[in-house]
């Protein structure tokens, strides 16, 4: 498809403005595609293998979403629906990067083939733009939209490099048959020798010094949340605290020009 005849998928109406109504919905696509790619991987969720899914020609599908590519966008979106950000901003600026945190490393384990997805420009599909608005509206009162993006890609960095690793740990212990335990086990004696030959001296330390590797990743992941949330307060006026002002204007008001304004 060239760009000249590319039209993003949210352009595209559903439904025919004549005609008899369709007989399914991107929706119900959708959910068919995310069902068998949790339980069978990415590669798994082909047309022909969604249409048996759900009782349909492999080819009719085709009118309702017209692309591999726009599968993948209409599972994106679905998958970013299920992070909750109801009712943010709520006036607690870290309980709420806290949540959005959370969610978004639940969802990311909930449905692991994500991590497979290569999607480094955004196709702004409603989960999406609801998504941006409520996690954004956050910090807009106290930063610059610039120094937003950032702040707010320093937070989706942080969760998404460590919930990849997360998977990809998952994923090689499931290849090997073994526990974590079992795997750590197996390594040891390579590691006792490794220790023993004095040539690496931080790796030593980290070997009988460092907590951090013996943490729960549960744990591991609060650790580093914390970190990268006491960075964004360090970014925020005085004034932020833990309270998010009613509006811009008004607080510009009473304290002077927003940061980064």
């Amino acid at each position: 498809m060239t760009d000249a005849e590319y039209v993003n998928i949210w352009m595209r109406p559903e439904r025919p403005a004549r005609g008899p109504k369709p007989a399914y919905s991107r929706a119900q696509i959708t959910e068919a595609a995310v069902r068998i790619a949790d339980a069978e991987g990415l590669e798994a969720a082909t047309m022909r293998r969604i249409a048996a899914e759900i009782g349909a020609g492999a080819m009719s599908l085709y009118r309702y979403v017209p692309s591999r590519d726009n599968l993948i966008e209409l599972m994106a979106d679905r998958l970013m629906g299920e992070i909750d950000v109801t009712d943010m901003p709520s006036g607690d600026w870290r309980a709420d990067l806290t949540r959005y945190a959370d969610g978004l490393r639940a969802m990311w384990l909930r449905h692991p083939w994500i991590s497979t997805v290569q999607r480094s420009l955004p196709s702004f599909g409603p989960n999406q733009l609801l998504l941006i608005e409520r996690l954004m509206g956050v910090l807009d009162a106290f930063v610059s939209i610039d120094e937003n993006l950032g702040l707010v890609a320093m937070l989706n960095g942080y969760v998404e490099g460590t919930v990849r690793e997360e998977v990809s740990s998952a994923e090689e212990l499931r290849r090997s048959g073994l526990s974590e335990p079992e795997w750590m086990a197996r390594s040891h004696p390579y590691v006792d020798q490794l220790v023993k030959s004095g040539n690496y001296p931080i790796f030593t330390k980290i070997v009988t010094e460092a907590r951090r590797p013996h943490l729960s990743r549960e744990d591991q992941f609060r650790h580093g949340l914390k970190h990268v949330l006491d960075y964004i307060a360090t970014a925020l006026p005085p004034t932020a605290g833990s309270a998010m002002p009613a509006s811009r204007e008004g607080r510009e008001g009473q304290d002077g020009p927003a940061r980064g304004s």
